[in-house]
This record gives C-alpha cells, sequence and structure tokens, in this order.
C-alpha cells in the first residue's frame, strides 16, 4: 500500500520508460548498521544516474543455488543529498537472498538490479509546511530515513516526528545517523525509540506500544492538526495493525494515514496458489495476450497457474518483484478480458477501476485477455 503525494486518490505509478529495465550496479561499499542488518552502498552506472524517489525500493537479483532470485529491498538514501544508491539488508531466518547477500556480496562485485520502483513516496517543495509522524519498527526504519531526509532538506518549514520500534538497543538500525538528524535539525526531527527489551539504565520507552504509551508519546511530540499532520508507518504487519487501532481509537481519519508492506517473497507462495487458484476459473486455460517493450507475447495460462508464472516458464522475461501482489513491479493494464487476482492490496481503487492487474497473482477468466505493461 502506498500514500503517492501522501493524497489516495492520487496514488499513481508512472509507467516504466522505455529501453532497459535492468542494471549491473557496482557495490561501493557494505556497512555494518546492526549485527543482522548491513547497507549496501550502490555506485550510479557510468550510463547515467538513476532517478528514483523516496520511499522506493530497489529489486536485487541474484542467482542462488542454480535459481535466480529476486528479492524487494527499500532505499534508505535520499535522491536529493546522496550520491550514490544505498538499501539495508537485514538477515531473516531462512532468508535465500538477506543471507547470501551478507555472506557472499563484496565491495567491487556487480550485482543485478530492477529499477526502482513503489508508490510509498512523495512530491516535496519549499513551500510545503507539514509534520510527518512515522512509526517504524525494525527494518522498516529504511524508507522512513530517507523520506525524512528528503522532506528536513527541502522543506524547511516541515517537521518529521519518528517513534521506532526495535527488540533491544543493538537492533536499533541507522541509530547514529538518527541521533545526527535530530542534533543537527534540533526541533525539526523528533525520534523516538521504544523497545521490547530495555536495559537497567533506559531512560526510554520499553514494552509494547499501547494506547497508554501512544497518547503520552503524542504530547512529547508537537501537534500540528490533523490538517497538516500525516501518518505513515512500515514494519511488521502486526505492529502496523496495532498502530492502526491505536489510531483509530484516537479519532485519527484513515484517509491521514498510509503503511508500506513489506513483502514476504514466495517462500509459501506455492500453497496459497493451491488453495486459490484452483477454484478460479475451473478446469479451463485460456490464452492471455501480454504486450511489453514493444513486444507482443500470447500463451494459454492453466487455470492453476499466475500469468507471470506462465510466461517466465516459457522463457519471457517480463518485470516483477515480490510475486505476492503487494510491490506493483509487474502491474500491466488489462486492455480486454477479464482477470481475477488473488491480492488486490498492491492497487489503489481508481488504478483497479482503470483496469490495471498484477500478473504474478492475476489468473485469466476469459480467452481475450490482453494487458499491456510499461
Amino acid at each position: 500500500m502506498a500514500f503517492g503525494l501522501f493524497k489516495k486518490t492520487e496514488k499513481k505509478q508512472e509507467p516504466a520508460s522505455a529501453g532497459p529495465h535492468y542494471y549491473q550496479l557496482t557495490v561501493k561499499k557494505i556497512i555494518e548498521e546492526t549485527k543482522d542488518a548491513v547497507s549496501l552502498v550502490f555506485e550510479q552506472p557510468p550510463s547515467g544516474k538513476i532517478a528514483y524517489k523516496s520511499g522506493q525500493f530497489l529489486t536485487l537479483i541474484a542467482t542462488i543455488q542454480g535459481k535466480e532470485i529476486r528479492r524487494s529491498y527499500s532505499l534508505c538514501s535520499s535522491p536529493f543529498i546522496d550520491e550514490d544508491l544505498t538499501v539495508m539488508v537485514k538477515r531473516v531466518e531462512a532468508g535465500l537472498m538477506s543471507n547470501w547477500l551478507q555472506d557472499n556480496l563484496k565491495a567491487g562485485q556487480q550485482l543485478k538490479v530492477f529499477e526502482p520502483m513503489g508508490n510509498f513516496t512523495s512530491e516535496y517543495s519549499k513551500d510545503k509546511k507539514r509534520h510527518l509522524v512515522m512509526f517504524a519498527g525494525g527494518s522498516g526504519i529504511t524508507p522512513m530515513i530517507s523520506i525524512l531526509k528528503s522532506t528536513i532538506t527541502q522543506e524547511p518549514d516541515s517537521i518529521c516526528s519518528l517513534i521506532y520500534c526495535n527488540r533491544d538497543i543493538d537492533n536499533i538500525i541507522f541509530k547514529k545517523e538518527l541521533d545526527y538528524w535530530q542534533t543537527q535539525y534540533e526541533g525539526r526531527v523528533h525520534v523516538i525509540h521504544i523497545l521490547d527489551n530495555a536495559p537497567m539504565n533506559w531512560q526510554g520507552y520499553s514494552g509494547l506500544l499501547n494506547q497508554e504509551m501512544l497518547v503520552k508519546l503524542f504530547e512529547r511530540i508537537p501537534d500540528w492538526g490533523l490538517e497538516k499532520t500525516t501518518y505513515l508507518m512500515c514494519g511488521p504487519e502486526g505492529m502496523m495493525k496495532n498502530v492502526e487501532t491505536l489510531l483509530a481509537a484516537l479519532a485519527i481519519p484513515k484517509e491521514k494515514i498510509f503503511k508500506e508492506s513489506f513483502v514476504t517473497g514466495t517462500i509459501d507462495k506455492e500453497k496459497k496458489e493451491e488453495t486459490k487458484a484452483a477454484t478460479v476459473s475451473g478446469n479451463t486455460a485460456h490464452e492471455v495476450t501480454v504486450r511489453y517493450d514493444g513486444q507482443e507475447y500470447k500463451f494459454m495460462v492453466e487455470p492453476n497457474r499466475a500469468i507471470l508464472e506462465t510466461a517466465l516458464d516459457l522463457g519471457i522475461d517480463l518485470p516483477y518483484s515480490c510475486q505476492s501482489g503487494l510491490c506493483t513491479a509487474c502491474r500491466g493494464r488489462a486492455l480486454s478480458g477479464k482477470v481475477k487476482l488473488d491480492e488486490e492490496e498492491g492497487l489503489s481503487q481508481s488504478e483497479r477501476a482503470e483496469g490495471y492487474v498484477l500478473t504474478c497473482v492475476g489468473h485469466p477468466l476469459t480467452d481475450d485477455v490482453v494487458i499491456e505493461i510499461g
């Protein structure tokens, strides 16, 4: 889910530009942020700077155990003040890509990368005056620090308040950098840490974020009123649902709240497809036409298979990343026919009304499906 321009009605992903969408980026350096998290700093390609927006993600591509693996990682750099492209990778238990990157990638090596995408973004203007209240949990800090840096440097009258939840003090990612921004921009950047397991000398908040704690937190940050305040969240799904409930209890309108959902990859994808897709279109295969990058592809899609999955098996190189229906990297517009989606969270209501579909979770219901990507 996204907060394009901080207005849900304006959430819109621009069509991909013509030409190559993949880059071979050189790793400039690897920075250890915590015991389990590193920042991967990529040099801009010789062909020219890659344009991106704060809050977007890169899709990193690597061949692991003989299979091409793709995972999305939010950019923690800001396009306004950072020369290089930087993503943060945190180890995940049994995480194929996150562990491979940390165990194998070295400075000087190159990695295949799909162009920046995502709608958890905003436009910046020196004339804007707003208050961003950010809730982050663990690695959910990644897009938030990019947005914070861009907001503070590009909007001199805007402020940011960050409420950041972690297991313990050793797992606070970007702690030194956050301390710097709070000190350098005193009065405009407010950082409040919440720890599950706090040390004996901890002066801050600890335990689960509940309504009583949230009320106290709001007393510590500036009150600019609902008109000028926007609430952002990114982190574990449980944390975000909890925050949504707490904000609702404080009568914060839903249209002022925006979240970025980190996707889970394809670990449980096959089981989900078996239970969902098997009954999507009965026992009938349907022909699908996909137009992408100046080419047109026609192929049959079996009832228990997604459009993207079928295309990839046929060697058709369509854009994709999460394969979970959230990142929108595979988004295309259905010019004709009917497509059933397993997941719709990645698309706004207006996008669905305009006929946009996600090929990674899309199943054709008719034989006249024509999808245009980019």
